[in-house]
């Protein structure tokens, strides 16, 4: 996902779900406006709000019940949100007129959000099949299986760089 959409990334999810380290996938309320277009769609709980996200990017992206859930008490203390109990202790959260009125305002910037995470799911779909993953896999294992023999020759480690070298060239020109 590496030069994926702008802000991309981040701390609310490990390595290997997403995006370059250290950078976050929402800026300042975008999250909110996120969940907020979420819950106005169907009402629904955290959980599934992150569930939600994480199939619209692919995989690629879930943002964390550690930031989650509180943003969903603040959407509440704005009045945007209502919660009420369903499902033992889940709260299902729906929209009021107040939040509908705050994503109308914000429509330009939420419709701009939501195609970002399009946007992120469509780049994972292209980027992360399945078959390019296993040959990069058979050449780790290779490479793994080649470099760490003891007799190896300095002249053949060369040749496996310009190797490799040469078809991100050529995977660079496709």
């Amino acid at each position: 996902m590496r030069g994926g959409p702008r802000g991309f990334g981040g701390r609310d999810h490990p390595e290997g779900r997403g995006g370059p380290r250290g950078r976050r996938m929402f800026d300042g309320g975008e999250l909110r406006l996120v969940l907020l277009k979420l819950i106005a769609d169907e009402p629904r709980h955290g959980y599934d709000l992150i569930r939600s996200i994480e199939e619209l990017t692919g995989g690629a992206y879930a943002p964390s019940p550690g930031v989650v859930y509180p943003t969903l008490t603040l959407l509440d203390d704005m009045d945007l949100i209502a919660a009420r109990q369903a499902e033992g202790a889940k709260k299902l959260y729906a929209v009021t007129d107040t939040g509908a009125q705050h994503l109308a305002e914000n429509a330009e910037l939420v419709a701009a959000l939501m195609a970002r995470l399009a946007e992120v799911g469509a780049e994972r779909a292209r980027t992360d099949s399945a078959s390019v993953r296993r040959a990069m896999g058979n050449l780790r294992e290779v490479l793994l299986h080649k470099l760490r023999s003891e007799d190896v020759a300095i002249e053949t480690v060369h040749q496996v760089v310009a190797l490799i070298d040469d078809a991100a060239q050529k995977i660079e020109r496709l």
